[in-house]
């Protein structure tokens, strides 16, 4: 059965090989000298991860044996790739989340990190956490929950902890952080609900949740749960109105009209 999602990715890094040959040993690396998008992905990941301590034939292999044991983390990969096509408007091709998005590694590395810590392989999915902080400024417990269908815009200070369950279709971006709200022990950290879109630098804190389908304005700091399809916004945050509409993560809009950002004007 022919992969039409991977012919596509092949061939958008043939031409980009024609373009401009420089990046020869990058495309065949990552694309086309694989023989599946789930290999790809794999390797383009590993080879961001790969480190003195730990190389990138390990961090393949372990991708390799997850993908073989887990069918569902294929399926979290595409689910991811396809929610980053349909909600990033920078993306123009699918093969450039694969080759560029350090949100969409970030995510993949999460995944194997994730797997790594269900089969009681506690201290490599710490490893892979801290290289995946290091190498793309994403600092995820292995041990938190995520759905398909992610969109992590940038990931740059994406903060997760421990007990975090993100479900599916829900879009981030940067400066994220979903924690606990002190030194509390046991299930300390959000819940965050099918279709939730969470703005630019918002803070999540506590065993709280937040109602599918909701929005978290940029830099709002929300510490008690809320209903589904609502607008939180503020510090504290308060709900300021409803979602505005049917789907917040694949709508991503972020403006807030009559509260943040509608008519203010800016001094020169």
């Amino acid at each position: 059965m022919v992969d039409t999602l991977w012919e596509h990715i092949r061939t958008e890094a043939e031409e980009a090989l024609s373009r401009d040959p420089s990046l020869t040993e990058t495309l065949l690396d990552a694309v086309l000298n694989r023989g599946s998008f789930e290999e790809a992905v794999a390797q383009r990941v590993a080879g961001r991860l790969s480190g003195a301590a730990v190389g990138a034939t390990a961090i393949a292999d372990a991708f390799k044996f997850a993908l073989a044991s887990d069918p569902g983390l294929a399926a979290a990969f595409r689910a991811d790739l396809a929610a980053f096509a349909d909600r990033d408007p920078t993306c123009g091709r699918l093969a450039e989340p694969l080759l560029y998005f350090k949100g969409f590694h970030a995510l993949a590395a999460h995944r194997l990190a994730h797997f790594l810590w269900r089969e009681g392989k506690t201290d490599f999915a710490l490893y892979i956490q801290s290289r995946t902080s290091d190498a793309l400024a994403a600092d995820i417990h292995p041990a938190a929950r995520f759905g398909k269908g992610i969109f992590l815009d940038h990931a740059t200070g994406f903060v997760v902890g421990e007990t975090a369950v993100v479900e599916d279709d829900v879009s981030i971006l940067h400066s994220v952080t979903l924690g606990g709200s002190g030194k509390e022990a046991g299930d300390r950290h959000p819940k965050i609900r099918r279709g939730v879109m969470i703005g630019a630098g918002a803070k999540i804190l506590g065993n709280i949740e937040i109602g599918a389908c909701t929005r978290v304005a940029a830099g709002s700091v929300v510490l008690k749960s809320a209903p589904r399809n609502v607008t939180l916004a503020g510090v504290p945050a308060k709900i300021v109105g409803d979602a505005g509409c049917a789907e917040p993560a694949r709508g991503m809009d972020q403006i807030i009209a009559g509260f943040a950002y509608d008519g203010f004007n800016y001094a020169i």
